[in-house]
């Protein structure tokens, strides 16, 4: 097996692989794969990419995510050759290009793919958050609504503000409201140390590349401390299109939990607090899932699809 420590793009994935206990390069590879082929045309540095992390991968997943992968390879008739040639090599049956029958939906009937996506974009490198972003317009999966122009105005005004100010909280307030996320997701957007996540809310909210600049320059000191960083992240906020900021949003709001009712916190006030061996007896609820599939259908009833 390859010397994963060999492999510096990888290295995050390697690390939370460790701490959860689960392997998440089989499903990287899986799911940037079906991204990939959803498009129909790539620029050679998107091939390259492409191309690069594929390899790495190949040769650290197993043979059954292999199988698959060779399948989408074999599939799409601009598929890099390099990668093709590599599947080759498994000895795994490929169609020819010229037979290439219709690519299924690579989400079609997985629930919780889109969350599984979300958390495979925070997991990557930077370069495979690039990879991921410029293939998103092409999977099937709903935009959030973009955000009105007026309020998205005044809302860059303010998070422009919190950020010169180096306010991370009000940072977080304001980008909550403005995407309509979870205070933790918003959290998570800006403490992130890369900075692509602040880019994609940048670019659903239309915010000019002199604003996100200075909030980059201001709003996390992991980000600001590398001129090259910044420069790389402005040159992202030009690529990347307004449709693939707006699907990686509408799967960050699929992740909010409902607010509270007002007489649902009526029961909670008056209930009593229970005692420090109740609470230490006390067993605790399991989380429920907000699965992708019923919070799209939910959002399609409410606009009238």
């Amino acid at each position: 097996m390859t010397d994963l420590p060999n492999l510096p793009n990888l290295n995050g994935l390697v690390e939370l692989g460790r701490r959860d206990g689960v392997d998440i390069r089989p499903t990287l590879l899986r799911v940037v794969t079906d991204l990939y082929v959803q498009k129909p045309w790539h620029s050679e540095e998107e091939e390259r990419h492409f191309s690069e992390l594929a390899l790495r991968l190949i040769d650290l997943v197993d043979a059954p995510t292999r199988a698959l992968v060779a399948e989408k390879i074999a599939a799409y008739p601009a598929a890099p050759e390099a990668v093709r040639q590599r599947l080759l090599r498994e000895s795994i049956t490929l169609v020819a290009p010229g037979e290439a029958a219709i690519a299924e939906d690579p989400f079609a009937g997985r629930k919780g793919s889109a969350e599984e996506l979300s958390e495979l974009f925070f997991a990557a490198s930077s370069e495979e958050r690039r990879l991921i972003l410029l293939n998103l317009p092409y999977a099937p999966l709903p935009p959030a609504p973009p955000p009105d122009a007026t309020a998205a105005r005044e809302a860059i005004a303010r998070l422009e503000a919190a950020a010169l100010g180096h306010n991370s909280d009000a940072f977080a307030r304001e980008l909550e409201r403005a995407l309509c996320v979870s205070h933790a997701q918003a959290r998570r957007l800006i403490d992130d140390e890369s900075g692509e996540p602040v880019v994609v809310a940048a670019v659903a909210l239309g915010m000019p590349a002199a604003v996100l600049q200075r909030i980059l320059l201001c709003l996390n000191p992991a980000i600001s401390r590398s001129v090259q960083r910044v420069y790389d992240l402005a040159v992202l906020h030009e690529d990347i299109e307004r449709d693939a900021a707006l699907r990686l949003v509408a799967i960050w709001q699929a992740e909010r939990k409902p607010e509270p009712t007002a007489a649902a916190a009526s029961v909670a006030r008056e209930r009593p607090v229970p005692s420090a061996n109740a609470r230490a007896r006390a067993v605790p609820p399991a989380r429920p899932r907000i699965r992708w599939d019923e919070h799209a259908r939910a959002r399609g009833k409410a606009d009238g699809h």
